[in-house]
C-alpha cells in the first residue's frame, strides 16, 4: 500500500477495475433490465467496461433491453468514469510533478500553464463546474428541441437530453435510441450540441482552460495546447471534406439528403467519430472509402488529459514533427520556437507503436475467435474498443462470449494504458551515473 501511495498512477488500473466490478455486480440484478432477468456475467461485464471507459459499444439493444434503473446506472457509471479520467488525469500530473523535483515541477507548471501546482482542491472544483456547466447547456437544448419538435412530454424530453448530454461530454456514445441518432442525423438543435459536447470533452482542460483564457493570443499557447487545438481542427476539416466526398452518393447513408443534410450529417459523424462514438450514419453501411478513414480517427482519437480515447491529438502530430524533422535532416525538432524534448519523442513513439501492436494483436484474435468476419469489419471493431469510441459495424452483437471477453480487454487497456504508460514513464525517469560509447547502427 506504501508503495501505491508512493505513485498514485499504480491506483489508476485498480480504480477503474474495482469501479467495472461494482458496475457489473449492479447490472447483473434482475430490476437492471427490462424482463427482470438476471443478465449473463459476459453481457454485465462487456456493459459495465464499455460504461466506465466511456466507450458506449454494445452487445444488446439498450433501449430494449435494460431497464429504466439500468438505464440511470450506465449514466452514473458514464459520468464517474468521465470525471474519474479527467481527475485522475489533473491528480497524476501534480504527482508527477512533486516526484521529480523543482526544476520538473516549474516544467509541468508551465506545461499545463493554468494552476498551481498545489491547487489540487481549486483545481477538480474547476473541472466538476465545467463538465456539470456544459452538461447542463447540452440538456437544456436538446430536452428543449425535444419537447417543442417532438412532441416529448417534459419529463421524458429531459431524460433524453440529460442522458445524451452525459454520454457525450464523457464520450460515452450510449443512446436511448435503438438506431443510435441517425434520426437526428439531419436536425441541427439536438445533433449539433451533442458533437460540441464531445468535442470540447475530448480536447482535454488542460489545453481547454489556456485556449479559453488566451483566446486572443493563440501564440502564446503552449506547445501541447496548440497541437491538441490545431490539430483537432485540421482533422475535423480533413475528416468531414473526406466522409463528405466518399458518402456523397452512398443511398445507404447520405446519398438521399439534400445538400445541407448531406453537410450536417457528414460533419456530425466526424465529430462523434473521433471522440463520442455516437452513430449518426449506420457504420455498416459506409463505403469502402470511409472505413480506413474512421478507423484513422479513431486511433488518434482526442487530446491528453481529456475524456476522449486513442494514442490522443498531441501524440500522433508530435510524430508527425518528428518525421518531418528526420526527413529535412534537422538535428532538433523544433514546433514554432520550441524545441521538443528527446523524452517526449521517445515517450510519443511508445505510446503509438504499443498502441499498434494491440490493436493489431486485437483483431487477429477476433478473427479467430470469430468465424467469416472479414478483416476490414474486425479492425474495425478492435479499433474502435480499443480507442473507446464505441461504433460498432455489427460485430459486437454477434460475439460469443470469448469474443466480448477480448473487447471488454481492449475496452479496459485502451482507457488506462496509455495514461498509465505515459506517467509510469514519467516517473521512472532518472539520469544515469554513466553512459556506453555510441553506435549508429543501420537502417532501412
Amino acid at each position: 500500500m506504501r508503495r501505491l501511495l508512493r505513485h498514485p498512477v499504480r491506483l489508476v488500473p485498480l480504480a477503474f477495475l474495482v469501479l467495472i466490478l461494482v458496475g457489473t455486480g449492479l447490472l447483473m440484478l434482475r430490476p437492471a433490465t427490462v424482463v427482470h432477468e438476471r443478465t449473463p456475467f459476459a453481457t454485465a461485464l462487456f456493459t459495465a467496461t464499455s460504461a466506465v471507459s466511456v466507450t458506449g459499444m454494445t452487445v444488446n439493444d439498450t433501449p430494449n433491453y435494460w431497464s429504466g434503473p439500468g438505464l440511470v446506472l450506465i449514466a452514473i457509471l458514464t459520468q464517474i468514469g468521465g470525471l474519474g479520467i479527467l481527475t485522475g488525469a489533473a491528480l497524476i500530473v501534480l504527482a508527477v510533478s512533486r516526484r521529480l523535483g523543482l526544476r520538473n515541477r516549474l516544467l509541468v507548471q508551465a506545461e499545463t500553464a493554468e494552476y498551481e501546482v498545489g491547487d489540487i482542491r481549486g483545481l477538480l472544483l474547476r473541472i466538476v463546474m465545467t463538465v456539470l456547466a456544459c452538461e447542463a447547456v447540452m440538456t437544456a437544448t436538446v430536452a428543449g428541441r425535444l419537447w417543442l419538435a417532438y412532441d416529448y412530454p417534459v419529463w421524458r424530453a429531459l431524460w433524453s437530453g440529460g442522458f445524451h448530454s452525459v454520454q457525450a461530454f464523457n464520450n460515452g456514445g450510449f443512446t436511448l435510441y435503438t438506431d443510435g441518432l441517425l434520426a437526428f442525423s439531419r436536425d441541427p438543435w439536438f445533433s449539433l450540441p451533442l458533437a460540441a459536447g464531445a468535442v470540447v470533452g475530448g480536447l482535454g482542460f488542460p489545453a481547454l482552460f489556456e485556449a479559453v483564457r488566451e483566446w486572443r493570443q493563440p501564440r502564446r499557447w503552449t506547445v501541447a495546447t496548440k497541437l491538441t487545438v490545431w490539430g483537432s481542427v485540421a482533422l475535423l476539416v480533413i475528416g468531414f471534406t473526406a466522409l463528405l466526398a466518399s458518402e456523397w452518393t452512398n443511398v445507404r447513408t447520405i446519398g438521399q439528403y439534400d445538400v445541407r443534410g448531406k453537410i450536417l450529417a457528414s460533419f456530425t459523424q466526424i465529430a462523434l467519430t473521433r471522440t463520442g462514438g455516437f452513430a449518426v450514419l449506420p457504420a455498416a453501411s459506409l463505403s469502402e472509402e470511409s472505413v480506413p478513414l474512421l478507423i484513422g480517427l479513431m486511433f488518434i482519437g482526442g487530446g491528453s488529459a481529456s475524456t476522449a480515447g486513442g494514442i490522443k491529438v498531441s501524440t500522433f502530430f508530435l510524430l508527425a514533427f518528428v518525421l518531418w524533422a528526420e526527413l529535412r535532416g534537422e538535428p532538433d525538432v523544433r514546433i514554432g520556437n520550441r524545441r521538443v524534448a528527446t523524452a517526449s519523442q521517445r515517450q510519443a513513439i511508445t505510446v503509438a507503436l504499443l498502441s499498434v501492436a494491440f490493436v493489431a494483436g486485437g483483431t487477429i484474435a477476433l478473427i479467430v475467435l470469430t468465424e467469416g468476419v472479414l478483416f476490414d469489419r474486425a479492425l474495425f471493431e478492435a479499433t474502435s474498443a480499443f480507442s473507446t469510441t464505441g461504433l460498432s459495424v455489427g460485430v459486437a452483437q454477434s460475439l460469443s462470449d470469448g469474443g466480448q471477453y477480448l473487447l471488454t480487454a481492449l475496452m479496459y487497456i485502451g482507457r488506462i494504458g496509455p495514461l498509465t504508460l505515459g506517467s509510469a514513464i514519467a516517473l521512472n525517469t532518472r539520469r544515469p551515473l554513466y553512459r556506453y560509447p555510441e553506435e549508429q547502427p543501420i537502417v532501412g
